[in-house]
C-alpha cells in the first residue's frame, strides 16, 4: 500500500468525481476510494479536500468514512465485544464494520457484552485492522522521559492489590496507587493525571493530582469556584473528616487543608467559628488595610 495512506487513520484526499452512491477520492497508487453517500459532507464538490477515515470494508476493499471511531490504529483503547464467531470476536469501535480480535490475541476467549482493553493494529500478514487484548508486547519500554510533576493523560487499565494499572501518553505502563486515588475509578476510564517520579529501573508512579504549589493553587481556584455556586459557603474545614473532603472534591485532606490556608492568607476567605470557610466580601481586605492603618 502506498505509504501516504494511513490505514486506520485520518487521511486528507481529494474528491475527484460524484456517483449514485456516493464520491470518489483519488488514492493515488492505491486508485479511487468510495465515499459512501451516507458519509459526504453537504456542499462537498470535485476538486474540494476532506479529511476521512480509512478502513476495510466486509469485501476488503479500502472505503473511508466522516466518521470518528473510537480509537484508530495505534491506540489502546477500551471496546465491548459484540459477537464471536469460529475465529475470533468482533469488537464495537464506532465504525459500521466491527473491530476484528482474532482468537490468538486473546487473553482469555472473550465473551459478548464484556469490555476489554485492547491495541489495535495493522496485521502484516492479512493486512486487516485488528485488535489485540495482549497489550503488555505493544507497551514502550523505552525509558521514559518524563520528570515529576508533568502533566499527562491516562488511561485506566486494571485494578490490582496496589492501586490501578494505566497507559500514560497511549505509550508507557505505570501505576496509580490507592492513596493517591480520591474518586471513583474503573478500568477504561481516560483522566489527566502527574507524574509522581520515574523509577531507576523505568517504572512509573503517577498521581490524579499536581502536587506542591502548582496542585494547591488548582484546587484553590476550584475551591473558590465552588463557594461562588454555593452563596458563598462551605461546611467543610480544616478539622472535617478526610472522607468528607474526598467525597465532596475529590481530593487529599491535605491538598485541601493548603487550599484553605492559600486563600485565608491572601484574604479571599474567612474561617467559621464552626469550622466552616466563607468567601470573603470585596470590600473586606481593604477594610482590614484601613483598620490596619488606623
Amino acid at each position: 500500500m502506498n505509504t501516504t495512506l494511513r490505514l486506520g487513520d485520518y487521511n486528507l484526499l481529494r474528491m475527484i468525481r460524484k456517483v449514485d452512491f456516493g464520491m470518489y477520492l483519488d488514492g493515488g497508487p492505491e486508485g479511487d476510494i468510495l465515499l459512501p453517500s451516507r458519509y459526504v459532507p453537504e456542499g462537498l464538490k470535485e476538486g474540494d479536500e476532506v479529511e476521512v477515515f480509512l478502513y476495510l470494508d466486509q469485501d476488503e476493499r479500502l472505503t473511508a468514512t466522516t466518521e470518528h471511531p473510537k480509537a484508530k490504529v495505534g491506540d489502546f483503547a477500551w471496546l465491548e465485544c459484540t459477537w464471536v464467531n469460529q475465529f475470533g470476536a468482533f469488537l464495537d469501535w464506532g465504525l459500521m464494520k466491527d473491530l476484528f480480535c482474532p482468537f490468538r490475541e486473546q487473553k482469555m476467549k472473550m465473551v459478548k457484552g464484556r469490555f476489554y482493553l485492547v491495541y489495535i493494529y495493522v496485521d502484516r500478514e492479512s493486512y486487516r485492522i485488528v485488535a489485540s487484548a495482549k497489550v503488555e508486547r505493544f507497551l514502550d519500554d523505552d525509558f521514559p522521559p518524563y520528570r515529576g510533576g508533568e502533566q499527562v493523560d491516562l488511561l485506566v487499565w486494571q485494578k490490582t492489590d496496589l492501586g490501578f494499572k494505566v497507559i500514560v501518553d497511549n505509550r508507557y505502563p505505570a501505576l496509580l496507587y490507592d492513596n493517591q486515588i480520591f474518586r471513583s475509578l474503573r478500568s477504561g476510564d481516560r483522566t489527566v493525571g502527574f507524574i509522581d517520579q520515574v523509577r531507576e529501573d523505568g517504572k512509573i508512579d503517577v498521581s490524579l493530582q499536581a502536587h506542591g504549589r502548582q496542585g494547591t493553587e488548582d484546587f484553590a481556584e476550584r475551591l473558590l469556584q465552588y463557594l461562588e455556586e454555593h452563596d458563598g459557603y462551605c461546611p467543610l474545614g480544616d478539622k472535617s473528616d478526610a472522607q468528607d473532603i474526598r467525597d465532596t472534591f475529590e481530593v487529599s485532606k491535605k491538598t485541601f487543608k493548603r487550599a484553605i490556608g492559600d486563600l485565608y492568607k491572601r484574604r479571599l476567605i474567612t474561617i467559621e467559628e464552626e469550622g466552616g470557610i466563607r468567601k470573603s466580601l470585596p470590600h473586606s481586605k481593604g477594610c482590614e488595610q484601613r483598620a490596619e492603618k488606623g
